[in-house]
C-alpha cells in the first residue's frame, strides 16, 4: 500500500475511527490526539499491513493499543506523581526538585548505572521507558515478547540492587 493509498484509506475511515476515540478517551482533544498519534504509529507500520488485511480493523487495533498505552502510562504518572505533602517518607527522604545541582548528579549516577547493564539488557529498557510497548520492543529487536518483558524485568533488578548497594555503601561511609 503506498503512503497516498494509506492517506485516502485513513481519511474515509476517520469520522468512525475519531466516534471509536471519542468512546475510548470521553474528552475531544484526548481523542484528537489519539487519532493523531494512531495515523502516525500506522504510516510508520505501514510496511507490516498484509494485503488481505482488513484495513479498519488493523486500524482499529492500532487506536486501540495506543490508548490503552496511553491509559498505563496516565494511571503509572499519576501514582508517581502524588503530592509529597501526602507521603511522610517522601518528605523524609529529602526528595530535590529537577534542575537542582543534587537532582542533576542523581541522574547523572543513574545513567551510569545504566549504562553499566549489558545491552541486551539495557536497550529493552531504555525502548520501554521511552514508551514502546513490549511488542514494539520485541519486533525491533526480533525477541519473543516473554523475553522482552523478562529482559525489562532484569534491568529493573539489576538496577535495584546496584542503588540498594550503592545506598549501602553510603551509609555504612557516613556512620
Amino acid at each position: 500500500m503506498t503512503a497516498i493509498e494509506f492517506n485516502d484509506r485513513f481519511e474515509e475511515l476517520r469520522p468512525t475511527m475519531f466516534a471509536f476515540a471519542m468512546k475510548l478517551t470521553r474528552n475531544v482533544e484526548d481523542a484528537n490526539d489519539l487519532m493523531q498519534e494512531t495515523s502516525f504509529r500506522a504510516f510508520r507500520s505501514l510496511e507490516r499491513f498484509k494485503d488481505g488485511t482488513h484495513f479498519k480493523s488493523w486500524i482499529s487495533t492500532i487506536l486501540r493499543n495506543n490508548f490503552i498505552n496511553e491509559y498505563r502510562k496516565r494511571r503509572t504518572r499519576n501514582n508517581v506523581e502524588a503530592p509529597v505533602e501526602e507521603s511522610e517518607t517522601m518528605l523524609s527522604a529529602k526528595v530535590t526538585s529537577i534542575g537542582t545541582p543534587q537532582s542533576r548528579v542523581l541522574m547523572g549516577e543513574l545513567k551510569e548505572r545504566i549504562a553499566l547493564l549489558k545491552d541486551e539488557y539495557r536497550l529493552p529498557f531504555l525502548m520501554h521507558y521511552e514508551g514502546y510497548s513490549y511488542i514494539e520492543i520485541g519486533e525491533e529487536l526480533n525477541l519473543n515478547i516473554g523475553t522482552v518483558k523478562s529482559r525489562i524485568f532484569y534491568a529493573r533488578k539489576q538496577l535495584k540492587e546496584r542503588i540498594l548497594a550503592d545506598y549501602g555503601e553510603t551509609r555504612l561511609r557516613a556512620a
